[in-house]
């Protein structure tokens, strides 16, 4: 069963600009080996000041993605993200059915 998801993650602000827009290949690739396939473009919100600093470092590079995939299939992919060290922080969520379907995606979420 396909399921609609919303990842954001946080790379770190001490990284140069391509590097931290390499994650979202890498995302994308990640995405794609599990089954699954974004919905429409990767949001990227560019580097931002922190709240409070996270580690020690006071920004980061915002980007957010939506995700139709297999449920269960985005373990590698978290993994990958867990154990990176560019990555401050990141969040993967099951969208609920009527907000993936407001922002289209339950066609192939269904």
């Amino acid at each position: 069963m396909m399921r609609a998801y919303e990842m954001m993650i946080i790379i770190d602000g001490d990284v140069d600009d391509p590097k931290a827009q390499a994650w979202m290949k890498t995302v994308t690739d990640g995405v794609t080996t599990a089954g699954g396939e974004i919905h429409g473009k990767i949001d990227w919100w560019g580097k931002r000041q922190f709240a409070y600093p996270i580690n020690k470092q006071p920004s980061g590079y915002y980007m957010v993605a939506e995700i139709v995939a297999p449920a269960g299939s985005l373990d590698e992919l978290e993994r990958t993200l867990r154990l990176a060290d560019d990555i401050v922080r990141h969040k993967l969520i099951r969208l609920p059915e009527a907000e993936a379907e407001r922002r289209g995606m339950a066609i192939s979420a269904a």
